[in-house]
């Protein structure tokens, strides 16, 4: 028999100093020969990012509790071609324990890739590259042949793209595997994690490779229904995740119950069973919780007495029951005042608390004696559902040791509770006692556990737990003593805190800046420099420094930056508010006539728009614009930056134009378009995005007053931009694609045939740019199929309308709801199946016009600008299948809807009612893309 080198233990048994360079695997059945990873490699890929240990965190899985999802999933990874399952329930409903089952399962089959448990990472610290890179480590881990291309990835992926990192770190070595079946990456609690949007979103690049690859996540929400940016484009099936049966809740109360210390045979009896099993509510948590409170010793009360008690102050089951089982639990574990003054303090500080410490340190950090930091400490482990390892003499951070439910309820409690508990306030209170250990920094102290702590995690907790209000601040000590630390002290300070974070550089910097926010920014600039993901901690010295130095422009400026880069990661408009906020605090400082303020105008309504693209305020985009008039106005020709301002001043007027329909609005903008590109004459490199622009805002000027002169205008600019941009640009798909609509339209204002001929050869040139799963390949099978609809009207070639349907087949497919032009790829389909009716006669696909234009009407409910066409094409199609079948059900329909267009005539006669639908499919707006001028780069200027 063939053994695996590395399994074999009898190889190289009694060798010393033996050092092997290579290693090579056999692969059975044909006996390749495959290269393993050297001792480089190795070296290498152990240097990524470590799991978190969580061979503590092993929830109990009771066989066959979840067999049905078991089942489920096992059948999805074989037959379904889905990239993501998406497995989602509430907080307690046992989907960690399922998704370790599940990994255990697939590893014992072979095919398991790797899997991730989120809730061990630090939630806003981890950013998706670090998690790529765990991910890879543990994938190298579990096939060690993997290693050789995973260190490939090392290489080539620094500073490139999260959908790059996840095809070169995970897609090509689970490929370089060549196995016979899909490795499954799971990853567990994926919205406990702060950059799971941008995560899920990458995911959409591995679409079609779900032969290779596939992903099982869990979430507490459905994520078809939390709105995560472009959620729609990728390929996801998704599969609640119900209460445990009753059956299989007793089966774990009669087994674990036993194993309770009872006193004096006073245990619970078999009601007490079942009614523990009604109040569980199949929620896993609350019967490990109760068993865990039965369990520990609570002073002078017996299991019994705790039971009692559970049984008799439980009301309700279910979440709610949850609440009550926790309130019940700390009024048992914590009844004295004291008690109740203390754990608030220590609870919150374990819920900011960013990595382990021994339980000594602790007490030193929340400045709490030690016997009832101590006590608490014990009293909680009644309650707790994970114990890391030496848990008992060291704290963990509480996301790691306590149920997330056990978490959200302290937080929800009211304020003026005893056992309220704000993470705002313990961020303040553990950053005051972080900021005075780093006043006085002798050498040799940054060995000590505490100071470490201090030197790396400050920023973070100050950030967190004082407001950036400079009136506020200055009341604070936290303000006090960061003034009084020495200008030494600082700068050693960040020495030590770069060193923490960079420990193998080959020489440690020396701080020579000599004030608090230019050593915070040198910071900053630093951790740019690095290609990990540093963005929560870029952030906390950067939040820091405007508190520090409230009038400090720069620091600023460059939070301003931070937040918006965000914001474009996540598709978060919380992060865009923040991101205006803190640019409108920098255009403060930088009052007329000061020379940079153009820049934080432009980079204001840059923050303002993409809010209002991102949730629909117009309000939003209302005062960006007037922050790019205010940006056009100080750079007078010829400043280097007018062009960009010229063009963000139109591309923001065209979106204004698309809210209020003002065709003053629209003049404007293609006035600024104009006066762009005539300041970026060829070679310059921003030239093609200006045409291309410039030809989008002329298309739209046809469309509203039927200008062929516009359009004509618009196809030329057009051409020139697509000269420009040859196959190898990323643009090139975005310049046919504009160019396609803009003959297309040609064509049905002129008929020219060669025009339309045109237009189809470019839309399939864009679809052949963007395979799946580009995220304009909706927009390019949309558009294709539309020219080639068109063309069937022309010439009667059923080839052309089968095409176009088969195209408007893969578009619907890739708007799944809630996609927002799904109605649209509804209403293209359900046209073209209609014509295809027309040709064929065969009532199938009748019948499924009329399914597919029933969704429609759904998405376009009474009141939609578009309900009266739907209608009527509803109508039409039902008059023709009663002709053939006479089905009443199909005249009542009618009937109704006949009526519903009645009434909206009566009420059109009196208002401008708009031009009638003439029968043609439509064409894509999402299909018009822009090109946007790069943001004027990071301020990191002192």
């Amino acid at each position: 028999m063939i053994q695996d080198p590395l399994s074999s233990q009898s190889f190289f048994q009694g060798a010393h100093n033996f050092c092997m360079e290579e290693a090579y695997f056999i692969n059975a059945t044909n006996a390749t020969i495959v290269k393993g990873p050297s001792d480089n490699e190795n070296w290498r890929f152990n240097g990524l990012p470590k799991h978190p240990d969580t061979n503590w965190n092993q929830a109990e899985y009771l066989p066959n509790s979840r067999k049905p999802d078991v089942e489920r999933s096992l059948e999805w990874i074989s037959s379904l071609s889905d990239l993501v399952l998406c497995i989602y329930g509430p907080a307690g409903i046992g989907k960690s324990t399922l998704a370790r089952h599940l990994s255990d399962e697939l590893r014992s089959a072979g095919q398991l890739g790797a899997s991730a448990f989120l809730g061990a990472f630090p939630a806003d610290t981890t950013g998706s590259e670090t998690v790529i890179k765990t991910l890879a480590h543990e994938l190298g881990n579990i096939h060690p042949r993997a290693i050789p291309k995973i260190v490939e990835a090392i290489n080539q992926c620094h500073a490139t793209s999260l959908e790059n990192h996840l095809e070169q770190y995970i897609l090509e070595p689970v490929r370089s595997l060549s196995h016979p079946h899909p490795l499954v990456i799971v990853v567990d609690a994926i919205d406990e994690w702060r950059d799971h949007p941008r995560f899920i979103k990458s995911l959409a690049h591995l679409n079609s490779e779900s032969a290779i690859v596939k992903f099982i996540l869990t979430s507490r929400m459905n994520p078809r229904t939390s709105r995560l940016p472009d959620i729609d484009k990728i390929s996801i099936h998704t599969h609640p995740l119900l209460p445990v049966s009753m059956d299989a809740m007793k089966v774990y109360f009669d087994k674990h119950l036993a194993t309770v210390p009872w006193v004096d045979g006073r245990k619970a009896s078999a009601a007490d069973v079942n009614k523990l099993v009604d109040l569980s509510g199949g929620l896993p948590v609350w019967a490990s919780t109760v068993i865990s409170m039965l369990s520990q010793p609570f002073g002078m009360y017996p299991p019994d007495e705790i039971l009692s008690g559970i049984l008799a102050r439980q009301q309700v089951s279910g979440s709610e029951g949850l609440k009550e089982l926790y309130r019940n639990a700390l009024l048992r574990l914590f009844p004295t005042p004291e008690a109740q003054m203390y754990l608030p303090q220590y609870m919150g500080a374990a819920l900011v608390l960013q990595e382990p410490l021994p339980l000594s340190e602790f007490s030193k950090l929340i400045e709490m004696p030690p016997h009832p930091a101590k006590s608490i400490h014990l009293a909680l482990s009644a309650i707790q559902t994970r114990s890391p390892h030496g848990s008992e003499s060291t704290v963990h951070p509480a996301s790691t040791r306590f149920h997330l439910s056990f978490l959200e309820y302290i937080q929800a409690i009211p304020a003026g509770n005893a056992f309220a508990i704000s993470a705002f306030d313990a961020h303040s209170a553990v950053g005051l006692t972080c900021v005075n250990l780093i006043t006085t920094l002798p050498p040799g102290s940054s060995d000590q556990i505490l100071n470490r702590y201090a030197i790396k995690h400050w920023p973070f907790h100050i950030s967190h737990g004082t407001n950036r209000s400079h009136d506020e601040w200055v009341k604070t000590r936290h303000c006090s003593t960061l003034n009084a630390i020495p200008i030494g002290a600082q700068q050693r300070w960040a020495t030590l805190f770069l060193t923490a974070l960079f420990p193998e550089a080959e020489e440690a910097m020396v701080m020579e800046k000599q004030d608090m926010p230019s050593i915070l920014m040198e910071i900053c600039r630093n951790l740019n420099k690095d290609s990990g993901d540093h963005w929560a901690l870029d952030v906390a010295c950067l939040e820091v420094a405007v508190r520090v130095g409230s009038d400090c422009e720069n620091a600023w400026y460059n939070l301003g930056w931070c937040y918006h880069k965000m914001g474009k990661r996540t598709g978060s408009p919380k992060m865009f508010k923040q991101a205006v906020s803190v640019y409108q605090r920098a255009l403060e400082l930088r009052p007329a006539p000061h020379p940079d303020r153009s820049s934080v105008l432009t980079s204001l309504g840059n923050a303002l728009w993409s809010l209002c693209e991102c949730d629909g305020d117009v309000n939003a985009l209302n005062e960006g614009i007037s922050h790019h008039r205010d940006a056009l106005a100080l750079r007078p020709a010829p400043h280097p930056f007018r062009g960009g301002s010229l063009n963000n001043l139109g591309n923001a007027l065209r979106t204004l134009y698309e809210h209020n329909g003002d065709i003053n609005t629209l003049n404007e903008s293609i006035s600024h378009n104009r006066d762009a590109l005539a300041l970026w004459p060829a070679p310059h490199p921003d030239r093609g995005l200006s045409l291309n622009n410039l030809g989008l805002a002329l298309n739209v000027l046809y469309r509203r007053n039927g200008d062929i002169n516009a359009l004509n205008e618009s196809i030329s600019h057009h051409r020139d931009a697509l000269a420009l941009w040859p196959a190898s640009h990323p643009d090139r798909g975005l310049s046919l694609n504009n160019l396609g609509n803009a003959l297309c339209a040609l064509y049905e204002c002129n008929g020219d045939i060669d025009a339309l001929n045109e237009s189809i050869s470019h839309h399939r040139g864009a679809l052949a740019l963007r395979p799946a799963p580009h995220p304009l390949r909706g927009s390019s099978l949309n558009n294709l199929g539309f020219a080639l609809y068109v063309l069937y009207g022309r010439n009667g070639d059923i080839s052309a309308l089968n095409e176009s349907i088969s195209h408007h087949r893969d578009a619907l497919a890739l708007r799944r709801a809630p996609h927002p032009l799904r109605s649209l790829s509804l209403n293209n389909l359900s046209t073209a199946l209609l014509s295809q009716y027309k040709h064929d006669r065969e009532i199938g696909i009748l019948n499924e016009a009329i399914v597919l234009c029933r969704e429609l009407l759904v998405l376009h409910p009474p009141g939609h600008r578009y309900r009266a066409s739907d209608v009527e094409h509803f109508v039409e199609l039902l008059e023709i299948r009663f002709a053939l079948t006479g089905e009443e059900a199909d005249r009542d329909e009618i009937q109704a809807s006949q009526q519903e267009l009645d009434e909206f005539d009566e009420f059109a006669f009196e208002f401008e009612s708009e031009s009638e639908s003439d029968g043609l499919p439509e064409r894509d707006e999402s299909g018009t893309e822009d090109a946007s001028v790069p943001e004027e780069d990071l301020d990191v200027g002192s």
